[in-house]
């Protein structure tokens, strides 16, 4: 499995720097938090890694490949997936068929294949159905796959989010947010979500304003201000560093 390894990365908006030098590295495996108050540049890193912006400065390493200038498609192939701030589910589909689409690669997707109906094409798709129930199973929503995904409730259609992220085969996740906008009960489901998804051997990168969740299952977090990191460490590490308590979690 590959090191994420993020070297120097900037990137400037005009005259606006949404993020200065950060450098950091992801060890697989992991769960690795990137915290910060809003403005901090912390989607707009998200957004660096995964090709759907260019870096003004820096690398950005995953394993031996460069990831500078390769488009989010591109980037998705090598095993990295993301979910979103804004739920991006499929509303017109089946929650099924919403976790079948995050099944890449298949003989569906050449459009003879598709077209002449081949016995290799039904199998590929008889096998994504088979793993998106799977993955619906793994986060708790079986028993809703056939039905709309509009008509979940919003934590719902996260865990969708993360089922389709999931059946890309990413070995690395970026999850944006996971924990806004969820209940308490949704929260945990969550969290333990993360959890096993961590022991299945897959590394987690994640953003998120819930401190709780943060502290409780980060291995390793890094701080922005203002698009610099000022600091990094364990929860507890972080947790009393000054400039953190000031810059992001308020003077006590």
């Amino acid at each position: 499995m590959d090191v994420l390894e993020v070297k120097s990365l900037g990137k400037s908006f005009g005259g606006l720097k949404a993020v200065n030098d950060f450098s950091f590295r992801v060890e697989p495996q992991t769960v690795t938090a990137i915290i910060g108050p809003n403005g901090a540049g912390k989607t707009t890193v998200f957004n660096l890694l995964t090709g759907f912006l260019r870096p003004t400065s820096g690398h950005i390493w995953y394993g031996k490949t460069l990831l500078n200038g390769l488009s989010p498609f591109r980037i998705a192939q090598l095993k990295i997936a993301r979910t979103f701030q804004i739920i991006r589910t499929f509303p017109g589909l089946t929650v099924l068929d919403n976790v079948v689409l995050g099944c890449l690669n298949s003989k569906g997707e050449n459009i003879f294949g598709a077209l002449l109906r081949t016995k290799g094409v039904r199998r590929e798709e008889e096998a994504s159905r088979e793993k998106a129930v799977r993955l619906l199973e793994l986060v708790g929503l079986s028993k809703y796959k056939d039905q709309y995904a509009i008509n979940l409730g919003y934590g719902q259609q996260k865990l969708v989010e993360v089922a389709r992220a999931l059946a890309t085969d990413a070995e690395l996740l970026l999850l944006d947010e996971p924990m806004a906008g969820l209940s308490a009960d949704m929260s945990i489901v969550m969290v333990n979500l993360i959890r096993n998804v961590q022991k299945s051997g897959k590394t987690i990168l994640f953003i998120e304003h819930n401190m709780q969740v943060v502290m409780d299952i980060s291995d390793w977090i890094f701080v922005l201000s203002y698009g610099q990191e000022i600091a990094r460490g364990t929860s507890a590490e972080v947790q009393n560093n000054d400039r953190v308590i000031e810059a992001y979690l308020g003077r006590r």
